[in-house]
């Protein structure tokens, strides 16, 4: 039953809304012998040429010239009372268009081809007269497929294979009447697609579902798929059979010419395909099983004299209701029932060309309809989405992802598949089913219990750099895409327990930092084995790799920056230079489409490579300010050659940080006020990192305290902001309440910072931002409610920035 309780596919007493019911009869059905006229126009334009040629095309153009004339037909037959019998005169009318098409195609051919009475400029005029006639295969072509008699099928098939698509009978019946308005249909365009872009997958898809029905039928009947009742050999044999027969009557030109033919016809198929559905979804229920096909979900239109001459095909969502209903008896549906068209498949088809004005016109539409029928969805941004049309099955999560985390959205919408990990079992696992517990505040303590464990503890660094050993690596390349492809997926699961409140966005920024590390250890060890054996100089000398910055400190979040810094001992320099630039090229491959690195640059702006013999001297002396800054947060990556070399560097960076003009010219900068400082933007959240007291200022006193206090601190290699001010005042360093308050500042803002990474756009707007979105936001910052996040970031940025000043005054 459909809703308003009209049960499909019957004729409603509603459904004729007081008109005029159609008995069948004679009169009635002479109209549809209308569309036969074109067959002698197009004989003739073959036989004389010249202003003959012209018929065809002017025969054509009708449907625009009387349309308004004839006005519409909204009359419907009875199919409760009208028998096959009394349709004999209108199925007449499609058996002799079948006969007289392949008459005149062969006849058309043969006057073009082997008569050669034509001059070139006539053979090109007929050949498109012949391809516009040809248009109408498909729907004579698919009103026999329908048929129940086997004859009337075969003569579809007939129809088709002369068109080079005989398969498209069984894909349609099998395969677009069972999912038309879902993505397992690409004959269903949704909404946004342009006929272009939609063209192409149609052709390629549908051929494939074809096939792929063709084999699971014959595995059902445990029969292989070249047995010969596969029908793929009937739709070779026939297309080949055309095809030497066209060779034969004019040579290879000959069958280009018929391969234009085809493909028009094709492009015309696809041009209407692509109208009756344009938009329309099935809604998903929550079983996961999609709602019934109803009348609402194909476009149709009422015009009388385009239904004759198209033998009633725009009534096309009576059709998807009753699949087997004859031309005559397919029930015009109101627009309360069904979405009328602007104009009949003949301007539709113009339309799709222009993809512009064929959204100005029709998303309009769409959105009417979809208020219309579903007033109850209000954000169909999950049905739109191309995350929805390439993995269905994962509707509730991309509802739920575009929903909360615009940002995440967009990740599944360039690349479907990270979906596939909601599927693994490593996720799965950890995101336990609701009701499991005696709670729901039960039920989520343990959930996030679990995935705290799982991602801070027990998933280390270790464990991550064997899952990508696992992958077959055969050159640095593959180590390359290797690890962009697993740390990928790792983003992705670490970010959906970020937005679901399991993972707090610190607890993130550890989990994506060993991420972080395992994929670049990767990438180094595979660069470094490849390039040593090449040399032969491995054992030469020690090599030492660095991560800086946020990767360092733990506290990562997507994009990154993919910061590292490589030091040598012993060994050719030459060697260490050239390797570090093979190592810079392999990681900016890493950061390409990857979800965790910001794209990194091909030149290096800061010098990367030092010689462990010169690195302190460098640092203290002549080395930038911004260099020794980046040292403050540095972690340990890859070792190459002697073990003791990572101890080593790590002392000459301690004395580099202890020490020198640098480090003195550093900690003026440190203490200064920033450039900005006289116009900082206005205390909130999209000025988090910027305003006065943000984090900015924040790391700018934690390096002053860590670089300052550099010999009474303990060596904190990868010692994060709040840690360095924490410390301070374990150890008395600065004023106890002071520096408490500074690390809590420096959380929530690394908080903020994280979840923005996640959830939010660059263009994020508070005005615009989903509920669902502020809310996990405000979880973030530490609050229930998202309007007391601004007031607790201006009252934090306020006492931050007094902190600041009294710390470094």
């Amino acid at each position: 039953m459909a809703e308003g309780g009209i049960e499909l596919g019957k004729l409603a007493p509603g459904m004729a809304g007081g008109r005029e019911i159609l008995r069948p009869s004679l009169a009635h059905a002479l109209p549809h012998y209308f569309p036969l006229a074109v067959f002698p126009l197009a004989i003739l334009a073959a036989m004389y040429g010249g202003w003959w040629i012209a018929g065809p095309f002017v025969f054509l153009l009708l449907p625009d010239m009387f349309d308004g004339v004839f006005g519409m037909e909204t009359r419907n037959m009875d199919p409760d009372e009208t028998h096959d019998g009394q349709l004999l005169a209108y199925d007449i009318s499609v058996w002799l268009w079948a006969l007289l098409w392949s008459t005149t195609l062969l006849f058309g051919l043969w006057q073009i081809l082997v008569v050669g009475h034509l001059s070139l400029w006539e053979i090109v005029l007929v050949a498109l007269a012949l391809t516009s006639v040809a248009q109408s295969v498909f729907i004579v072509g698919h009103e026999l497929a329908h048929r129940s008699s086997a004859w009337e099928r075969w003569v579809s098939e007939f129809l088709l294979t002369s068109v080079a698509y005989p398969h498209y009978a069984l894909e349609h019946l099998y395969g677009h009447h069972a999912n038309a308005c879902t993505p397992a249909d690409p004959g269903s365009a949704p909404k946004g697609l342009s006929f272009w872009r939609y063209f192409p997958r149609d052709m390629l898809r549908g051929y494939a579902n074809a096939w792929h029905f063709s084999c699971t039928r014959l595995e059902r009947r445990h029969l292989p798929v070249w047995h010969y009742t596969n029908p793929f050999w009937r739709y070779g044999l026939g297309v080949g059979a055309w095809f030497a027969l066209v060779y034969w009557m004019g040579g290879a030109w000959a069958t280009l010419i018929f391969a234009y033919l085809c493909v028009s016809v094709a492009v015309s198929l696809k041009t209407i395909n692509y109208a009756q559905h344009y938009g329309l979804q099935r809604i998903r229920l929550p079983g996961g099983r999609f709602e019934p096909v109803q009348t609402w979900h194909s476009w149709s239109f009422a015009s009388r004299f385009s239904n004759w001459l198209f033998y009633n095909i725009q009534r096309h969502s009576d059709h998807h209701i009753s699949a087997t209903r004859h031309f005559p008896l397919l029930q015009h549906r109101s627009e309360d029932e069904s979405p009328q068209l602007p104009g009949s498949y003949v301007k539709m088809a113009f339309l799709v060309m222009a993809p512009k004005r064929w959204f100005r016109t029709m998303d309009p539409l769409v959105d009417r309809w979809r208020a219309h029928f579903y007033p109850h969805i209000k954000d169909w941004s999950a049905y739109d989405s191309r995350a929805f049309a390439a993995r269905p099955n994962a509707f509730e999560a991309i509802e739920e992802i575009l929903g909360t985390a615009p940002r995440l959205g967009a990740w599944i919408n360039r690349a479907p598949m990270l979906l596939d990990n909601l599927q693994k079992k490593e996720f799965t696992d950890l995101d336990l089913p609701d009701g499991f517990g005696p709670d729901a505040a039960t039920e989520a303590a343990a959930r996030r219990g679990l995935v705290r464990l799982y991602w801070t503890h027990e998933f280390g660094v270790a464990e991550m750099s064997e899952r990508i050993a696992d992958f077959p690596i055969h050159r640095p390349r593959d180590a390359v895409e290797a690890a962009r492809h697993w740390s990928n997926d790792q983003v992705f699961q670490i970010s959906l327990h970020t937005m679901r409140g399991n993972l707090s966005p610190a607890e993130a920024g550890t989990a994506l930092a060993n991420v972080a590390e395992a994929a670049i250890a990767a990438v180094l060890a595979a660069v470094e084995d490849t390039y040593a054996r090449r040399h032969a100089v491995r054992s030469a000398g020690s090599i030492a790799v660095v991560a800086l910055g946020d990767v360092a400190s733990s506290e990562a979040a997507p994009g990154t920056s993919l910061d590292v810094l490589f030091v040598y001992d012993g060994g050719p320099a030459e060697y260490y230079e050239a390797l570090g630039k093979r190592c810079h090229e392999e990681l900016r491959a890493l950061t390409y489409d990857s979800l965790l690195f910001a794209p990194l640059p091909r030149r290096r702006h800061k010098q990367n490579i030092h010689a462990l013999a010169d690195f302190a001297d460098y640092h203290q002396t002549s080395g930038l300010t911004d260099e020794l800054l980046d040292l403050t947060r540095a972690r340990h990556l890859f070792t190459s050659g002697d073990a003791g070399i990572e101890q080593r560097v790590a002392a000459a960076r301690r004395e580099a940080l202890s020490h020198g003009t640098v480090r003195d010219a550093l900690l003026a900068e440190l203490r200064a006020a920033p450039a900005n400082a006289s116009e900082p933007p206005e205390p909130g959240l999209p000025s988090v990192r910027a305003m006065r007291g943000g984090l900015q200022d924040i790391e700018r006193a934690a390096r002053w305290l860590q670089l300052a206090h550099a010999d009474e601190l303990p060596d904190m290699p990868t010692a994060d902001a709040a840690a360095v001010f924490q410390t301070a005042a374990t150890q008395g360093l600065a004023p106890h309440d002071a520096a408490e308050r500074l690390a809590d500042a420096a959380k929530m803002w690394r908080s903020l910072q994280g979840i923005m990474a996640l959830v939010a756009q660059d263009d994020f707007a508070t005005e615009t931002a989903t509920p669902k979105t502020k809310a996990a936001i405000a979880r973030a910052g530490g609050m229930e409610d998202f309007d007391a996040l601004d007031d607790a970031i201006r009252d934090t940025a306020s006492r931050a920035a007094s902190d600041v000043k009294e710390l470094l005054a």
